[in-house]
């Protein structure tokens, strides 16, 4: 979950760096470091405790120049946040130093037997032993610095991206992968790694992704992958459609509001090419790599994810059952793989994932591949680990999210799952033409609903103003909406650090009840639909214990308003859809609690963007 960038070529390396780092500082964010080789070949590292504005602040007093150089963004796993904590870690002899994100299981182990040969440490953290390690594998061998770590990773248990230079070997960073991302952009006589895209697409779009076990040396004359076993591997640079411009705040306060109100964007790409109008035929069948008879083999599905994108696949379990007739279960990745799934050939596992990268969805997706099962993923971002393991894949087209707590990423989950879902539902034929395109007739229209209803804020300003002092909140839903009842909860918590639930409405009675009184806020989501009555019945249950209701609707209802102490309308889309409009609102109301709280939305405490460890 750190960030990582390492630059070469013929700019500035530390203007570079402190860039990338901004870019990735939604990754890691308790302390940050740089350090690079000057043209006399010494080496020099600038670290501090805190965010990245506290390291800009160290390297305006204690400048930096150079060649080329590695930087980094700390989350921390071993070892308290600290400057002397802060990565880049030095060996013994100071010549040599590591980043890296991850966590090295067995560094206790190796520490011992690194002192036993004369090391000493001065950190808490187990990147240091890395650094010792290789240096000590270099002093033995004489080997360069590609070698010593390719000959140092086997050692090492866990998952980890490391990034390495040695003024021993200068002129060159060298970087491995095993389980968190790296990506190496290739510019014009310039060359990066990095542990995301945003960090270096402002100075190339050309992309190469790592592969788990593979090497790179990055040298002047250009990269050189390797592979396990030291022999040289051909990779092709893929070309990132993202603009640059997408990744910045384009004039918002926050990240956060920036990607709520690119959502209608999100969503309109997501659906762009991919369904006829005229038929309503979905054309994904290629891009989702089933045929049509494959589809029509499955007899369940699982769908696996983690937070925000495991609510999705709450939503998609409804859509999918609704629309096809296959039964489905919704699985936490953290769970999945440890509980000995039953999968097999005729199980489709469909694993959620913004960044493609969570370390707990791709072992679960290595699982189900275990078993025989050939997988599906949706995805936001493209040539990411999650893409190139499963068997087909439905791009989310959100663009990069840069803000911790998801927004456009969950609507675009949404939107794939919807398309998803109507696919199967024809293969199996179980839907008539006027349904699918009563369906796709709304999906369309929910873009413009969604740039009307995020015109006005007003509303849940007010709303926010008068309830940002509570201590809890209550969220409530029923059917397709219930798990947008835990998204609202999830979200309020993440960015405000309110204690918030989400809980299906009829479970309310068995526990919840306890707990409301004047003090707590409960918010139910109340669409027109079948249970449009059940709802009214929990929000009465609400107000007679003196529960104060803010409820989120679609169309005027004079007994809704006549029971809640607030009402929030949203446009009105069909049952199924109503899910992409519900969510708007509690996305602004936590934002903007969050802001009256004068809280970090961005980059709330102790979260991260891409969770790449377990």
């Amino acid at each position: 979950m750190c960030g990582i960038v390492g630059y070469i070529g013929p700019q500035d390396p530390v203007e570079i760096l402190v860039e990338g780092l901004r870019r990735l500082e939604y990754r890691g964010y308790d302390s940050a470091g740089v350090a690079v080789v000057d043209e006399n070949g010494d080496l020099s590292i600038r670290r501090a405790e805190g965010k990245l504005r506290d390291l800009e602040k160290v390297l305006a007093g204690n400048p930096l120049t150079g060649k080329y150089g590695v930087g980094h963004t700390r989350w921390a796993t071993h070892g308290r946040p600290s400057e002397e904590n802060a990565h880049p870690h030095r060996d013994c002899s100071g010549r040599l130093v590591v980043i890296h994100n991850g966590i090295i299981e067995n560094y206790i182990e190796l520490k011992h037997e690194l002192a036993a040969q004369g090391h000493e440490f001065v950190t808490e953290t187990d990147t240091e032993i890395v650094a010792h390690a290789i240096e000590q594998e270099m002093r033995d061998s004489g080997n360069d610095l590609s070698e010593a770590m390719r000959r140092v990773l086997p050692r090492l248990r866990g998952i980890y991206a490391l990034v390495a230079m040695s003024v021993d070997d200068p002129e060159t960073i060298v970087a491995a992968r095993q389980g968190p991302p790296l990506v190496v952009g290739i510019g014009k006589d310039e060359y990066f790694v990095a542990s995301d895209i945003p960090a270096i697409l402002s100075h190339t779009k050309d992309m190469i992704f790592m592969e788990d076990g593979e090497l790179v040396v990055l040298r002047r004359e250009g990269p050189k992958f390797l592979s396990p076993d030291g022999s040289e591997i051909e990779k092709t640079p893929e070309r990132i459609p993202w603009d640059p411009i997408m990744a910045e705040k384009g004039g918002y306060k926050h990240f956060m509001l920036k990607e709520i109100h690119e959502q209608p964007r999100a969503v309109r790409d997501t659906l762009l090419g991919r369904v006829s109008l005229e038929s309503g035929q979905i054309l994904m069948e290629e891009e989702m790599g089933f045929s049509d008879e494959q589809l029509r083999s499955i007899e369940r599905m699982c769908i696996v994810a983690c937070g925000t994108s495991w609510h999705a696949g709450q939503v998609g379990k409804f859509l999918v059952e609704r629309l096809s007739g296959v039964p489905v279960e919704v699985d936490y990745a953290s769970e999945f793989r440890y509980r000995h799934p039953l999968v097999d050939e005729k199980t489709l596992p469909v694993y959620i994932s913004q960044s493609g990268e969570t370390a707990d969805t791709l072992a679960a997706l290595r699982e189900a591949k275990s078993k025989g099962a050939a997988c599906l993923g949706i995805c936001n971002v493209t040539g990411s680990m999650l893409t190139r393991e499963a068997a087909g894949t439905i791009y989310t087209h959100a663009g990069p999210e840069i803000g911790v707590a998801s927004t456009k990423a969950f609507t675009s989950q949404l939107t794939a799952l919807v398309l998803m879902a109507i696919r199967l539902g024809q293969a199996r034929g179980t839907l008539a033409e006027d349904q699918v395109r009563d369906i796709v007739k709304h999906l369309y229209h929910i873009p413009a609903q969604m740039e009307h209803y995020l015109a006005d804020e007003s509303q849940i300003i007010e709303i926010a103003k008068e309830f940002h002092d509570r201590h809890n909140f209550l969220y409530l839903g029923r059917g397709v909406n219930y798990p947008i009842a835990l998204e609202g909860a999830l979200k309020l918590k993440e960015i405000s650090y309110i204690h918030a639930e989400g809980y299906p409405a009829g479970e309310m009675k068995h526990g919840p009840i306890a707990l409301i009184d004047e003090k707590m806020p409960v918010v139910a989501i109340t669409p027109h639909d079948k249970v449009f009555e059940k709802m009214l019945s929990n929000i009465e249950e609400v107000r007679a214990r003196s529960g104060v209701v803010i409820a989120v609707t679609d169309q005027p209802n004079k007994d809704l308003e006549a029971k809640a102490d607030a009402v929030i309308q949203v446009p009105q889309t069909h049952e199924l859809l109503s899910p992409l409009l519900m969510v708007l609102p509690l996305q602004l109301l936590a934002y903007h609690i969050a802001l009256l709280l004068g809280c970090d939305v961005d980059q709330p405490r102790n979260l991260a963007k891409s969770v790449t460890v377990e």
